[in-house]
């Protein structure tokens, strides 16, 4: 099976909706991924509680690498949705902080482009549950662009 994600890329952006690119990849759909608009009007990833995603049965808390999947996830696209092509960012570096267990319930996350460059970009990007003023984890990450 052969995809064109840029092809993918253009008609989620067209219709305003990731849900076709984020079906699309096969980690996303393992992910339970899904994405709304924020208020700000830029993407907001949403992780499903799922009892699959559980690390540690005994707290329960989710996987250190989900999480860090949701942040990554999160500003790629946020790095798509800002972008003027069609092309995935290739990541080059990703540093999560975790800052407190995060339950297994509905995660959500956001990134902030906080430099854009022609060839790399910087961005922020952090994961709560219950309150956007209390995040689980924060990432900073960097992405060579086409």
């Amino acid at each position: 099976m052969s995809l064109d994600l840029s092809a993918l890329i253009a008609e989620a952006r067209a219709a305003k909706s990731f849900e076709v690119f984020l079906n699309a990849v096969p980690y996303f759909r393992f992910l339970g991924l899904t994405a709304r608009e924020g208020s700000d009007g830029g993407p907001v990833c949403v992780l499903p509680a799922d009892p699959k995603l559980i690390g540690n049965a005994r707290l329960p808390a989710l996987h250190g690498g989900v999480v860090g999947a949701l942040l990554e996830s999160a500003a790629i696209v946020q790095l798509i949705w800002a972008a003027e092509t069609d092309a995935i960012p290739k990541i080059i570096d990703l540093q999560v902080d975790y800052l407190r267990s995060a339950r297994p319930v509905e995660t959500f996350a956001r990134a902030v482009i906080t430099k854009h460059g022609r060839r790399i970009a910087n961005v922020r990007a952090e994961a709560w549950q219950d309150d956007p003023a209390r995040p689980v984890a924060a990432a900073h990450a960097h992405f060579l662009l086409a």
